[in-house]
């Protein structure tokens, strides 16, 4: 009779300990926050553009481009260009910004491109008097990722990874303290893994397109390597060729561009939930910097102010406690402040910034 009442009693505080750690894990959870540079919400919710698709003045090979990205409908298209986004995302999370729905999200910057966009993204409040240029200056605003950084539980537990070589500005790397790898910089230390080695080598016998951004592959795969180590607790990554791509009037190869980053995204995710550092404790949080034109045609390669449209962006949020909605079809409005709070909010629950404008997003289970 003792001996099952010492069982019953050490099963029933087992279970006790069971409940209070996932209790505390749902507190604390580890966050991947990831953009997307320019990559419109017109393509993520709608796929490949009819009339971009099959113009030859921005397509190649424009039989091979619809073999791979045209469907008959818009969510047949959206789903051969982002696969996981559409068969898993959606049923582990949320997709804010599908405006033929009525789920708008905005920039509160009026400068509508890269350095205002990542600054509000990541501090939670526009700076047009100061960050009006994608020059190379130290950001004066202090990021989440610093915020978080500067407190005790998460000091040296952050880090950033970004295909474009301004990054280390933007998040002031010199300040912060913050590990920034961009541009292409290449892997540092002196335990590196054969993976980072290999990655060294080869990040400079590929030569990319442009002189300040690298390929998408490599900045993904430092930070890949880079959990595997150090397992960050809040990890900042920014894809960029996307822009780029667009920039240069290449729309098969920004179309590839975004199809790649859903795998590079996917291959992160998939990473998270089979280490037992991140498993079943990790949120994910993807948006993007600024939007691009539509009418006329040739502003899809534009943006900033005088382009209409590139204030329109998304939010995608998925993983671990996450309230799943799936495409968000509600009338709504959100913007791209609302970013730094949430991630604020989500690793402490009391943290209130009145540096950052922009609301949390209550975006858990409740």
């Amino acid at each position: 009779m003792k001996k099952s009442l010492i069982i019953s009693s050490f099963a029933f505080l087992s279970f006790l300990g069971v409940n209070a750690q996932q209790k505390e894990i749902s507190k604390n959870p580890k966050i991947v926050l990831i953009t997307l540079d320019g990559f419109r919400w017109q393509e993520l919710f709608t796929g490949a553009d009819e009339k971009l698709i099959r113009e030859k003045k921005y397509v190649e090979d424009t039989t091979d481009l619809k073999e791979k990205f045209w469907r008959k409908t818009p969510e047949e298209r959206r789903t051969a260009l982002m696969p996981f986004f559409w068969n898993e995302v959606t049923k582990m999370g949320q997709l804010h910004g599908n405006r033929n729905f009525g789920s708008e999200v905005n920039l509160t910057n009026t400068m509508w491109f890269s350095y205002p966009g990542y600054n509000e993204i990541l501090t939670g409040a526009a700076d047009d008097k100061r960050i009006n240029s994608n020059d190379k200056f130290n950001n004066p605003n202090t990021t989440v990722l610093e915020k978080i950084n500067n407190t005790a539980a998460y000091k040296g537990k952050v880090a950033a990874f970004g295909s474009w070589d301004v990054f280390p500005f933007i998040v002031n790397e010199e300040r912060s303290g913050i590990p920034v790898n961009a541009g292409f910089e290449e892997a540092k230390g002196s335990d590196l893994s054969p993976r980072e080695t290999f990655l060294n080598e080869l990040q400079s016998k590929v030569p990319s397109p442009w002189d300040s951004v690298r390929f998408d592959a490599f900045t993904s795969n430092y930070a890949l390597e880079y959990m595997k180590k150090n397992h960050p607790e809040l990890i900042y990554i920014s894809y960029g060729e996307t822009d780029d791509f667009a920039h240069d009037g290449n729309y098969q190869a920004y179309l590839k561009s975004a199809h790649a980053a859903d795998g590079l995204i996917k291959e992160l995710w998939n990473f998270t939930q089979k280490d037992t550092f991140y498993k079943n404790n990790t949120i994910f949080i993807v948006s993007t910097d600024h939007g691009r034109g539509t009418e006329p045609l040739d502003q899809w390669r534009s943006h900033g102010s005088k382009i209409n449209g590139a204030d329109q962006v998304y939010l995608v949020v998925f993983g671990n406690g996450i309230q799943v909605l799936g495409e968000v079809k509600s009338k709504e409005q959100l913007y791209s402040n609302q970013i730094a709070p949430t991630v604020l909010q989500l690793l402490d629950s009391k943290a209130n910034d009145p540096d950052m404008k922009g609301k949390p997003l209550s975006i858990l289970k409740k």
